[in-house]
């Protein structure tokens, strides 16, 4: 039943799918189910936190694994990568920044470079950073992303790396969560997909239960792009990176003027966001899930939605006209 792509090939897997390395959802234990599945783990190295790092690799035990970093906020920390290529990841993926900061240090530890690209032009500055495999994420994506669309990104990627760069590999990412959203992957030129959202509605994602259920509950209408959870978390992310979210109460009473928050109104949004997630508040938190929130119908484990997701990509090639 295994799909034989280029990614499959080269990383050796059953299915052309890796789930994304999300910042504090994606933890060790996730990233070895999404593995034993048939696809790759990658555990959210996000804004660096040794402690996590260390943990998340020990969840993840002896099950092959990866690991993604925020460029950005690794660049403050760059000791995290060297205790990252410790625990000898077969891939580590850069995000939002630079990434020939970090890429031959990387290399030079045997690991598969995979940088995630918003633009063109990010995407010929992963290129000469000599990236193994390339993300072309559409703005659907939950979380950080830019404005293209999937649909059309994709394909000029795949256009692009056929010319200038044919060894290069190249994952699609934003709005993917079930076996038609990867088979078109394929179809528009990608050798596998990168699937977060999907995989944050898991029972092993590091995420809320009353989150899950909210964004089960919501059509990929009900997201958004703000700034709002940066702000609460005095994040100061880079011009065009805003975090896709699902609306709640917070978001529609602070989104509408994130920029002219009073003292007082920017601590009522940050004591509000920051107390939601431990106390289980679906209206107050940010519900970090993209526009495939719409198609999401369970909370299954993810060593069975990847096996799932897989089959359901044969099906679906099999039967495209």
């Amino acid at each position: 039943m295994a799909i034989n792509t280029r990614l499959t090939q080269k990383l050796n897997l059953e299915w052309p799918i890796i789930s994304a390395p999300m910042a504090i959802a994606g933890g060790g234990k996730l990233a070895a189910e999404v593995t034993r599945g048939g696809g790759l783990g990658l555990i959210g190295g996000g804004y660096g936190d040794s402690e996590f790092i260390g943990q998340a690799f020990q969840d993840a035990g002896n099950s092959r694994v990866g690991i993604g970093f925020i460029t950005w906020s690794l660049a403050k920390q760059p000791e995290l990568l060297d205790q990252a290529l410790e625990h000898s990841p077969d891939v580590v993926m850069l995000s939002f920044g630079d990434p020939s900061i970090f890429s031959q240090k990387i290399k030079q530890a045997g690991a598969t470079l995979i940088c995630q690209c918003q633009t063109i032009a990010q995407l010929s500055q992963a290129l000469d950073a000599g990236a193994d495999i390339v993300v072309a994420q559409g703005g659907e994506a939950g979380g950080h992303g830019g404005i293209r669309g999937t649909m059309n990104f994709v394909p000029e990627a795949s256009d692009l790396l056929k010319t200038h760069s044919p060894d290069t590999l190249l994952l699609a990412a934003g709005g993917i969560g079930d076996g038609r959203g990867i088979a078109a992957s394929l179809m528009l030129g990608a050798d596998g997909v990168l699937i977060g959202s999907r995989y944050w509605a898991s029972k092993e994602a590091l995420v809320s239960n009353a989150f899950q259920k909210a964004a089960l509950a919501a059509s990929g209408d009900e997201t958004l792009q703000t700034d709002i959870p940066d702000v609460a978390r005095g994040l100061e992310w880079p011009t065009g990176n805003e975090i896709r979210v699902l609306k709640n109460r917070l978001m529609e009473e602070f989104h509408p003027r994130s920029k002219q928050l009073s003292h007082d109104e920017l601590a009522e949004l940050k004591a509000k966001y920051l107390s939601a997630n431990p106390n289980d508040n679906a209206q107050e938190g940010g519900i970090i899930v993209g526009e495939v929130a719409g198609i999401i119908r369970d909370i299954p484990g993810a060593g069975v939605l990847t096996r799932r997701l897989g089959i359901e990509t044969k099906i679906a090639l099999s039967t495209a006209y």
